[in-house]
């Protein structure tokens, strides 16, 4: 993609509004808090001390809006804690504007490190530097800096009181997390009525996992609808897809197959019934008609083979999601002796050595949180420097402006720039309007200010554009408390804000971190994490009675998870301005399809894994070790972009052909996977041979 057609793309991503739903109820709760704390103030101190808690108030709340599952207290308290040191420090360093840039620096290095944690991690240090910034226009005396510092920690602490005295909807990221999942489920149980080889996607069941990771005292307040059925969904994906596929499941045509399809079809109507229900804490509702197609029929078409071992599996697995589904959601205290299986996440004093390797990972210059790192503190000091120098008062807007829009990969820094710029403008031009036609006094300006505080809330996942207009007019309004007038910071805002945002676009541009260039580090990334699970499959079938159900679940997880990051990388590398490096669009689509029938192929073979009382298979096993002899080497091909040689497994399958003919699930599957991997070498074949063949096969 050219420069030009990457900026036009991100600039319309930036000037697009979306369609979500609202949320008032928290809306309304953190703008109380933000009303609380300035009309407080506003009575019993001065207009400067509320607009100071008020910047404390309004980023903790904002916060709290931010996906994560810890619970929303703590967030809260994380951003008042992180809010009020920055604040102390900038306080203690604003004397001296050297001494204030080399804090600045630092602070802001360490800011954009934080995106190693996490997303929201890397928000909130964000905020922390964008307070600091703003604390430069204010006393330096040391007794000044602990007030100021604590007035904004108090504005966290509001927020996080609110959270706990007017809970809304508790643990609803986590039943949304686990209903998508089943809704996901269930959509893929309808296509599969069509499309025996319809994809999947893992997004929903990896939130799902994600959300269920509790620390032991969210564990012993989880609903217990929350408790059972995200394992449920995970085994079931394998059991739909075994089911429909036409090589180990049903036949493609015939009575077989009609039943095959009223049985995906009733379980599509069955999970969107468990997802509502979990949902929204109500008993689950199942249509009579969807529960007669889901027993034994009595007479009429009958599945035979692996599939009706996969029919039975699925009859199993509903039924549990069912039962673990059937009642309100309440709160289940149980004594520690008898408390449940959980996911565990780290509480948050054991997340210190959690941060801390995660920083040391990213600590380099190759990666690209760490570019970002360098990046956005150079971009921050040089920002304010500028608009300290240029004659049009707080100059840190200028800072501030390329601190929020900057993230670690280029179309969300450039798209967030475009929006940031002209969400600004249209919310200064609103806000001065208002305070050109109305004259406000404090009250009213501190109303207003509320107001917007609101909106912005309300409509935060509608577009970035939408929520730098609610902050400029915020801006607005809270500067006029302080007796600042509209026609005093309009232009300032909005050529400080273009200052920042140009700085912003431009510190990428001097220093980019590509992922295009990185793109064939990922694709080894998951043909490696698919081989692994593979192997894990592989070696159950040849060795039933050693079977470690753990290790197939691992590598699972970890196959997932490379999955993600090569579909995550290849989005964003199409957003690039860069010629493709190394790897072609039409190889990048074949090889994602042939990866992709791999990870379906072994997932098949897992659906069917033998007991363990089941005979050993020799066979099996001697393809499992040829496979694992070129799987290195496979990798590192990918990489260097070499050839690749599954001679090996192809030979293994032939003797296992000549020893056990071409019957079970096993078997077949090994053919698939390496007919898969054929693909894959065509696929990233060098030469132009090879592009043909990839381009002829992802025709």
């Amino acid at each position: 993609m050219t420069w030009s057609s990457a900026l036009k793309d991100t600039a319309r991503a930036g000037l697009t509004i979306e369609r979500t739903p609202l949320e008032p109820k928290l809306a309304l709760r953190s703008a109380c808090g933000v009303a609380l704390v300035i009309g407080v103030l506003l009575a019993v101190a001065t207009p400067a001390l509320a607009v100071s808690s008020a910047f404390g108030a309004f980023a903790a709340g904002l916060a709290t809006f931010q996906r994560s599952w810890r619970p929303r207290p703590v967030l809260a308290l994380g951003v008042a804690a992180g809010l009020g040191i920055s604040t102390f420090l900038g306080y203690l360093a604003a004397f001296n504007h050297i001494v204030f840039v080399v804090l600045l620096t630092v602070w802001t290095l360490l800011a954009g490190m934080a995106w190693a944690v996490g997303p929201v991690s890397g928000l909130v240090a964000t905020q922390t530097v964008a307070v600091m910034l703003v604390t430069v226009t204010l006393p330096t005396s040391v007794w000044g800096a602990v007030h100021h510092a604590a007035l904004i920690v108090v504005g966290g602490l509001v927020q996080a009181l609110l959270i706990v005295l007017f809970p809304i909807r508790p643990w609803g990221l986590q039943r949304d997390a686990l209903a998508d999942a089943l809704a996901a489920e269930a959509d893929y149980a309808r296509r599969l009525r069509h499309d025996p080889m319809a994809p999947f996607d893992p997004h929903p069941l990896i939130e799902a996992r994600a959300a269920a990771e509790l620390t032991p005292r969210q564990a012993r307040n989880r609903p217990r609808q929350l408790g059972g059925p995200r394992g449920i969904a995970e085994r079931l994906r394998p059991v739909l897809a075994a089911l429909a596929d036409p090589v180990v499941g049903a036949p493609a045509e015939g009575p077989e197959r009609d039943r095959v399809r009223d049985l995906l079809g009733a379980t599509a109507v069955v999970l969107d019934a468990v997802a509502r229900a979990i949902r929204w804490g109500k008993p689950v509702k199942l249509p009579p008609e969807a529960m007669a197609v889901l027993r034994v029929p009595e007479s009429g078409p009958m599945l035979t083979g692996p599939a009706r071992r996969s029919a039975y599996r699925l009859m199993a697995l509903l039924g549990d999601a069912v039962d673990q589904t059937d009642e309100p959601g309440r709160g289940t205290r149980r004594a520690p002796a008898q408390e449940p299986r959980h996911l565990l996440r780290p509480t948050v004093p054991r997340l210190v050595p959690v941060v801390l390797r995660a920083l040391h990972r990213e600590a380099r210059w190759s990666s690209p949180v760490g570019r970002h790192a360098v990046r956005v503190s150079a971009v921050a000091s040089v920002g304010y420097v500028l608009g300290t120098a240029l004659p049009l008062g707080h100059g840190y807007w200028a800072p501030m402006a390329s601190v929020m829009v900057m993230r670690p990969d280029f179309a969300q820094t450039y798209t967030r720039g475009v929006a940031r710029f002209a969400g600004t403008v249209i919310g200064v031009l609103i806000g001065a309007a208002l305070a050109a036609l109305l004259h406000p006094g404090v009250y009213v300006c501190a109303a207003l200010a509320v107001v917007c505080v609101g909106l912005g809330y309300l409509l935060t996942g509608t577009g970035y554009i939408v929520v730098s207009a609610c902050i400029g007019a915020y801006v607005i309004f809270l500067l006029g408390m302080v007796g600042e007038g509209w026609s005093q910071t309009v232009q300032a805002r909005v050529a400080l804000t273009l200052l920042g945002g140009l700085l912003a676009m431009a510190g990428y541009a001097l220093l980019p971190i590509w992922e295009t260039s990185r793109l064939r580090d990922r694709l080894a990334e998951w043909l490696s994490a698919n081989g692994r699970y593979a192997l894990a499959v592989l070696d159950v079938h040849a060795r039933p009675a050693e079977r470690n159900q753990r290790r197939v679940r691992e590598a699972l997880l970890d196959q997932r998870a490379a999955r993600v990051a090569w579909e995550e990388a290849a989005e964003r590398a199409l957003k690039e301005p860069v010629r493709h490096r190394g790897i072609s669009r039409t190889a990048e689509r074949a090889a994602d399809s042939a990866l992709a029938t791999m990870g379906r192929v072994t997932m098949l073979m897992e659906a069917h894994l033998p007991d363990r009382e089941a005979q050993p298979s020799p066979a099996a096993g001697q393809f499992a070790r040829a496979l694992q002899q070129a799987l290195p080497d496979a990798v590192t091909a990918v990489r260097e972009r070499r050839a690749l040689d599954w001679s090996l497994p192809r030979q293994a399958l032939a003797e296992w052909h000549a020893r056990e003919g071409d019957e079970g699930v096993a078997v077949r599957g090994s053919e698939l996977l390496v007919d898969a991997l054929d693909e894959l070498a065509a696929a990233l074949s060098p030469g132009p041979g090879g592009r043909n063949r990839a381009a002829r096969r992802g025709a």
